[in-house]
């Protein structure tokens, strides 16, 4: 699934710069970060829809699917910033082993200091 991320990335970052009216993900850089968050955040509404339907009625095709639409324009937001899902994937490696709760005191212990700086 590595290499599936790694060619994901790949098509990112060329049609990052590509004439708008060639793609979807050309198109969503032109109009420029807040249109991609803008579809980060209605992805997001959209699988915590689903996530309550699958509870409901045990069905998780569509959240999947819509899990499937989040990622995705994460990923291009992360492209936009000249980002990839490596920066992400080695910050969850490095919390692998750690307490859910260490890991997120940890955080907060950073960020306190960070604030007084």
């Amino acid at each position: 699934m590595e290499d599936l991320l790694t060619a994901l990335d790949k098509v990112l970052a060329e049609r990052k710069n590509a004439s708008p009216d060639s793609s979807y993900v050309a198109s969503l850089n032109a109009e420029g970060l807040n249109k991609i968050l803008e579809k980060v955040g209605e992805e997001a509404t959209e699988v915590i829809l689903a996530a309550k339907d699958a509870a409901e009625n045990g069905d998780s095709e569509a959240l999947v699917n819509e899990v499937a639409d989040l990622w995705f324009h994460t990923m291009v937001m992360l492209a936009h910033l000249d980002l990839d899902h490596t920066h992400v994937l080695n910050v969850l490696d490095a919390r692998m082993g750690l307490s859910g709760l260490a890991e997120k005191a940890a955080r907060k212990g950073h960020n306190v200091a960070s604030e007084d700086a």
